[in-house]
């Protein structure tokens, strides 16, 4: 049996050298200076890894286009199983892994591994911290909420204010006009596409890099060497596995926060970006007005490019360096400073609720199907109860709804329902429906739950359905595609958008096709009333 396993693994080895590479790779010669300092590399790779996967997994159920993403989001949260899991560990991923490449990139500073033979390795590095903030910043837009949009909105006008280079940069992430459509499907691309084939290929260069200078050692003439594996692997992965279980831990109990979908008319929002980008939104505003430049462009320029520089001018200019103690004096500066302005950036005013809006929570009844509702209210203002118990009671000329089965077809019923209509006068169709829904579907424990609906819901289901509402949007997952799922509006608009939103639909909302509305006051009032109660 083992020589027959030597011969498959002997036949696997001379066709893909595979056995030979992992060998190879595990019994690696590194300085037995090597220790748990060195496990950051490791697990920067493993976060990337994680957060390929995850991102594959969002993308089977989110919708990359304004119109969809922020309900789809919605959706994968709320409705798919693992959904909120998932995104979880795709939102706190990013902020982990950010931080993960910054103590990395420390790490490699202290030991002063970017020196010669080391300036490519280090130059890699420091491309792959550049990508880790271009995978931030062009993921934040996705999700299509307020935070997102308005953010991306100042973000690109500052790229647009850019000497020389603002024109291009503004017409190359589509926002020369303004952020729309455009914008985030380029956004997308460059998160899902460029970005991973670009973040691969550096990685492989800097772990053949690393392979092929070593891992720095302490600088004694009579450095030992011993085997990657078993001491260092196994270093590596309690590193991974401890970081995985921060990870892991986050995703289940911190809540991410989708905020409301995006509102381009709402100017009185402060963008507040994430808090790996808050140090630059707060040195902006040491620099107003014409200075703004400074701390968009110069600032942050010199930063990346000293970076750069360091491996070529620390031998000779900055003799400081030369000591792990004084090298750990400088990230810590650094490490100060940039505390500092992140700890100022995120003091600020808190973004207002939208006025007028409407909680539902702890009402599941707003929950039921609009018809269902709107039915009940019907059954009500109809005086069905003359001939018809919810449940039970005297005897009455007809059955009894919700314990009695029904013997007739549906077009009985619908003929049945326009017969009674006030003496055979045309009872409107999606009355008729709605209705007929609560009529075949009611339940003991449903015609005991209606009855505790506000009147104003009720007649703003009323409303909903009598205006064909349900044709082009969705309510509690039942309606047409047409137009947005009304679930959660009160996160999305306030009363008063919504009301001049029926006045002139195309105002607010350019290239709708819906028509405009002209209620009645109390009508206009009791569904605005709903549709701000539905929940998420």
């Amino acid at each position: 049996m083992q020589s027959r396993f030597t011969r498959i693994a002997g036949w696997v080895d001379d066709r893909t050298g595979l056995p030979s590479a992992i060998s190879s790779f595990l019994l690696e010669d590194i300085p037995a200076s090597a220790g748990w300092p060195h496990v950051f590399g490791s697990v920067a790779l493993f976060l990337f890894l994680v957060q390929g996967l995850t991102g594959i997994l969002l993308a089977l159920n989110y919708a990359p286009t304004p119109e969809d993403a922020h309900s789809s989001l919605t959706y994968i949260v709320r409705q798919v199983s693992g959904g909120r899991l998932v995104y979880g560990l795709h939102h706190w991923g990013a902020s982990l892994m950010i931080i993960v490449v910054f103590l990395h990139m420390a790490q490699v500073f202290i030991f002063g591994a970017f020196r010669r033979p080391r300036e490519a390795t280090w130059l890699a590095g420091v491309a792959l911290l550049l990508l880790t903030f271009a995978f931030g910043l062009t993921g934040y837009l996705l999700p299509w909420n307020n935070k997102a949009y308005w953010g991306t909105v100042v973000t690109t006008r500052i790229l647009a204010g850019l000497p020389g280079a603002g024109p291009i940069l503004a017409q190359l992430t589509g926002s020369a006009d303004r952020v729309g459509a455009v914008t985030f499907s380029r956004f997308y691309a460059l998160h899902t596409l460029l970005l991973p084939a670009a973040t691969i290929c550096l990685i492989a260069i800097h772990v053949y890099l690393v392979r092929r200078h070593g891992i720095t050692p302490e600088r004694r003439s009579d450095q030992e060497m011993r085997k990657f594996f078993p001491e260092q692997l196994f270093r590596d992965f309690c590193a991974v596995f401890l970081a995985f279980l921060c990870l892991f831990l986050a995703a289940c109990f911190l809540d991410v926060p989708l905020e409301r979908i995006a509102d381009p008319t709402d100017t009185s929002y402060v963008p507040r970006p994430e808090w790996y980008f808050l140090f630059l939104f707060q040195l902006l505003k040491f620099f107003p007005g014409r200075l703004e430049i400074v701390g968009s462009l110069i600032l942050p320029a010199l930063a990346v490019l000293s970076l750069a520089l360091l491996p070529f001018v620390e031998r000779t200019y900055l003799k400081i360096l030369k000591g792990r103690v004084q090298a750990a004096c400088v990230v810590a500066l650094a490490f100060s400073g940039w505390l500092a302005l992140t700890t100022a950036g995120s003091w600020g005013p808190e973004q207002p609720n939208p006025k007028g809006t409407i909680s539902a929570a702890g009402d599941d009844r707003i929950q039921l199907p609009v018809q269902m509702i709107a039915g009940y209210a019907y059954f009500q203002s109809f005086h069905c109860e003359a001939c018809h118990d919810l449940i039970a009671g005297p005897p009455k000329p007809g059955p009894a709804l919700g314990v009695t089965e029904l013997q007739h077809s549906r077009d009985w019923i619908l003929q049945h329902f326009t017969n009674s209509f006030r003496a055979g006068a045309a009872m409107p169709f999606p009355q008729r429906i709605a209705l007929f829904e609560f009529v075949t579907r009611s339940t003991p424990d449903l015609v005991q739950t209606l009855p505790g609906i506000r009147p104003e819901l009720l007649n703003g289901a009323q409303v909903f359905v009598a205006s064909a509402c349900a044709s082009c949007h969705k309510v509690n997952g039942s309606g047409g595609d047409i137009g947005p799922s009304l679930n959660g509006l009160s996160r999305r608009r306030s009363r008063d958008w919504i009301r001049a939103h029926f006045a002139a639909p195309g105002k607010l909302s350019p290239g709708s096709m819906m028509p405009s509305y002209h209620f009645k006051e109390k009508e206009e009032r009791d569904l605005i009333t709903y549709l701000l109660s539905l929940p998420e």
